[in-house]
């Protein structure tokens, strides 16, 4: 069973004013302080991108879902900063209904990010086809009237031609889960469907950070109620901490973002 106010705790004793503001969010909906979003938007890019390194010169799709799901967890995804991210985000969308980071970050990019790597493109083509799905769904459940219909409609078919027939897919576990929600939201339910039961073979295996992720992104297009959401849901109370956090991939100093996730999966 998950202990929801000692993660509240945790969160509390630990997290910096981002952190502190999306904890606001997830228990009362409440609005963040301009200075919060202020601190996510900085940064960011006159094109509408943020940059994979402060530095950075040029616009990264992974730095830019990153900011994106920031934004959301604080309610400001279709906010006009999240509104300028998307439209880049669209805009940077590849013929072939894909997205790559630029090749000029192939020095800075993570393995999962790598430009003209098949398993990143699967990857990022699934998180940004996401992201544009989840901002359609938060302003039209119905999607009549979104402006990134066509876009996300080229990212989802060309999705489903990279899937294996068993559900499987050629690419990081994140990728599945991404790539159920903007599957379902774009009428490929039985693809969906065969990607979730893969997600749901392998949850008793996941970190909880992972299984944290996929609840969240799944549950953000109402996904997954009916079996795959409870089972995540018992694998995060087995694998909260004493003290109410939860492990993240990257680190301690990463785990009170794990922890929000959880939260957010859960509340």
């Amino acid at each position: 069973m998950i202990d929801i106010d000692a993660a509240i705790g945790y969160v509390v004793a630990h997290g910096d004013p981002v952190e502190r503001a999306r904890l606001s969010h997830i228990r009362t909906g409440q609005p963040p302080p301009p200075e919060t979003v202020e601190r996510i938007a900085a940064g960011q890019m006159p094109e509408g991108g943020w940059p994979a390194s402060a530095d950075g010169a040029i616009p990264s799709i992974d730095a830019t879902c990153f900011r994106l799901a920031e934004l959301d967890d604080i309610g400001a995804l279709t906010s006009p900063i999240g509104e300028r991210a998307l439209q880049w985000l669209a805009s940077a969308q590849r013929g072939d209904g894909t997205w790559q980071e630029h090749g000029s970050l192939a020095d800075l990019a993570p393995s999962w990010a790598l430009p003209g790597d098949p398993e990143a493109t699967l990857y990022l083509t699934s998180l940004a086809g996401f992201w544009l799905t989840a901002a359609a769904v938060a302003t039209d459940p119905f999607q009549t009237r979104s402006p990134y219909g066509e876009t996300v409609r080229s990212s989802a078919t060309w999705v489903v031609a990279q899937l294996r027939p068993d559900g499987s897919w050629p690419s990081f576990l994140a990728t599945g889960w991404y790539a159920a929600g903007l599957l379902h939201q774009q009428n490929f339910f039985y693809e969906s469907a065969r990607v979730q039961q893969v997600l749901g073979g392998r949850l008793p295996d996941m970190s909880p950070a992972d299984v944290a992720s996929m609840a969240v992104a799944l549950r953000r297009v109402n996904l997954g109620d009916d079996w795959l959401l409870p089972g995540a849901w018992k694998r995060l109370g087995e694998t909260q901490r004493p003290d109410g956090g939860w492990d993240s991939n990257e680190g301690p100093l990463f785990d009170v973002n794990a922890t929000l996730t959880a939260l957010r999966a859960v509340r």
